[in-house]
């Protein structure tokens, strides 16, 4: 009998062994929990990686094209005089380079719309507070026909701006000399630098060397770029 009692107990025994308790099945939950946890936080952080490079990509790409674009509109000036009446000690070019702002007439890239002669001016278009770097630009007309601005359009080239500080190689000295305004009348600068801080960092160094456009009026005798 006792043989038979033990061995009808064996199958339930073997039963009770087979399953899980109560506290397996909590900390088996609870390991889950904490790898899907960690799972998800990575996924998380990997996430907002891909976002922070993406707009890192941006920036720059936002940034090589507004320099590139800049440099292109800036680089070739004309030195055409104005033949217009102009307040004593005033330039006799289209050109005016002071701390926070610069105008001159150059030409439009013909890939950036309508091409040909044009009045720019670069400056912030807010200076009370974080602003934009705005570049106004104005059709030229003639050497008597100054720019009128309150008509002119506009191109954002950056956004949140803090600082922004303008700069004029003076060639005459040995070395030569940077000026934060141009004040030379008879003369244009050799080269323009500028330099801009944003919300986001530091733009590179812009440095800009002047040249005159072949096309520029030659009875208006050439400019002296720097003195020289």
């Amino acid at each position: 009998m006792n043989l038979v009692r033990r061995a009808n107990a064996l199958p339930a025994k073997l039963q009770r062994q087979t399953g899980f308790t109560l506290l397996e099945v909590l900390v088996v939950i609870s390991l889950l929990s904490l790898i899907m946890l960690a799972l998800g936080s990575a996924l998380r952080t990997a996430a907002q990686t891909e976002e922070r490079v993406d707009l890192r990509l941006q920036r720059v790409d936002e940034l090589r094209v507004a320099q590139n674009f800049l440099r292109s509109v800036l680089e070739r000036i004309s030195s055409r005089k104005i033949t217009a009446q102009v307040p004593l000690g005033a330039s006799q070019f289209f050109f005016a380079g002071g701390p926070q702002e610069l105008s001159w007439v150059g030409v439009m890239p013909a890939r950036y719309g309508a091409g040909g002669r044009y009045h720019f001016r670069l400056g912030l278009a807010d200076r009370a507070s974080t602003g934009a770097l705005v570049l106004q630009y104005t059709p030229w007309v003639d050497s008597s026909t100054l720019p009128n601005w309150g008509g002119a359009e506009s191109y954002t080239l950056a956004t949140g701006v803090t600082a922004l500080a303008l700069q004029y190689e003076d060639a005459r000295t040995e070395p030569p000399t940077w000026t934060p305004a141009w004040t030379e009348i008879d003369a244009l600068p050799q080269r323009v630098g500028i330099f801009i801080e944003t919300a986001a960092g530091s733009w590179p160094d812009l440095v800009v060397v002047l040249r005159t456009l072949p096309a520029s009026d030659a009875r208006s005798n050439a400019a002296t770029f720097g003195g020289g």
